[in-house]
């Protein structure tokens, strides 16, 4: 099993990918970062170090600490060469059943045989990923929470044949992470996505239905429920082509129970390609570099 500071592999250099390695290597820990595209791999390590040069500001690490970590970090372009010398593989693809199994396929063919293959997934069944592999004992969940670096949660995943002694690994090294590991069963959503994407889903049919505006929506769970954000400011940090995803896995995987179906101004949103934070617009604008919540032009 993998030691404090052994090799791990990150799969995938979007904004979970990047957070991931980004708390590997500050804790020592040696990480290759893999993705198909060089640009997207160089992006990623550029907004590493600015997230980490946020903390050297604040006087949470030190300068030097800062440039270990960025040491501690490598790329890769494929995961046959990148998961090669790994004793940890934590996969955060794009939330697609199919891509992911075909990550599993090949992180089973080319990672040394004890090695774990962990994934990000928010909802896809990890017993489906376990069941493409030769090593199903060795797969597990590790669902980590955005922005990775500053939420404590790490939401682990054991399917029924997941090896005691992976999961005892996982939460050591969950909290040698400074992150607090909770553990949890194989079920659609698990239990954050079950419990928050009908909420979010919930808060877009009120606001399709016209029973309140966007703001009246989030303001009323801000400071009436005491959320640090409203549900719709939510979907879109999350993205909403993500939140829609979800509620497809949660809608199958509970035999098309009608409670689970995505609100039709939700799909129309995704068709369009206002997808919130990550395109500059879902319920909200959104300007690089500016905190002002404005209303979307639609919704005002």
């Amino acid at each position: 099993m993998i030691e404090n500071g052994g090799n791990v592999s990150v799969i995938g250099a979007g904004t979970m990918g990047n957070g991931i390695a980004h708390v590997f290597a500050l804790r020592g820990y040696k990480v290759t970062l893999i993705d198909v595209s060089a640009e997207r791999l160089e992006k990623a390590v550029a907004t590493i170090s600015k997230n980490l040069d946020r903390m050297v500001a604040k006087e949470i690490i030190r300068k030097e600490t800062k440039e270990q970590a960025l040491k501690n970090i490598e790329t890769a372009l494929s995961v046959a060469e990148g998961v090669k010398h790994a004793a940890l593989v934590v996969e955060a693809a794009t939330e697609n059943e199919a891509l992911k199994l075909k990550i599993f396929e090949e992180m089973d063919a080319h990672a040394p045989a004890d090695c774990i293959l962990s994934t990000n997934t928010s909802s896809i069944s990890i017993a489906k990923m376990a069941a493409v592999t030769k090593r199903p004992d060795l797969v597990i969940g590790m669902h980590f929470m955005n922005p990775v670096p500053v939420m404590k949660l790490v939401e682990i995943i054991t399917h029924s044949g997941t090896a005691k002694e992976v999961t005892d690994s996982i939460l050591r090294i969950s909290k040698d992470l400074g992150k607090v590991p909770c553990v949890v069963n194989d079920f659609p959503g698990f239990i954050s996505n079950r419990i928050l994407m009908p909420m979010i889903n919930e808060a877009v049919y009120a606001l399709h239905e016209g029973v309140a505006g966007v703001t009246e929506i989030d303001t009323i769970m801000k400071l009436g429920m005491a959320h640090p954000m409203g549900p719709l400011q939510l979907a879109d940090l999350i993205g909403l082509d993500v939140c829609l995803s979800i509620m497809q896995v949660l809608y199958s995987g509970f035999g098309n129970n009608p409670k689970y179906t995505a609100c039709p101004l939700l799909e129309e949103m995704v068709k369009e390609g206002k997808l919130g934070w990550k395109t500059g617009e879902g319920f909200y604008i959104h300007e690089a570099g500016s905190k002002e919540l404005k209303v979307s032009a639609r919704f005002s």
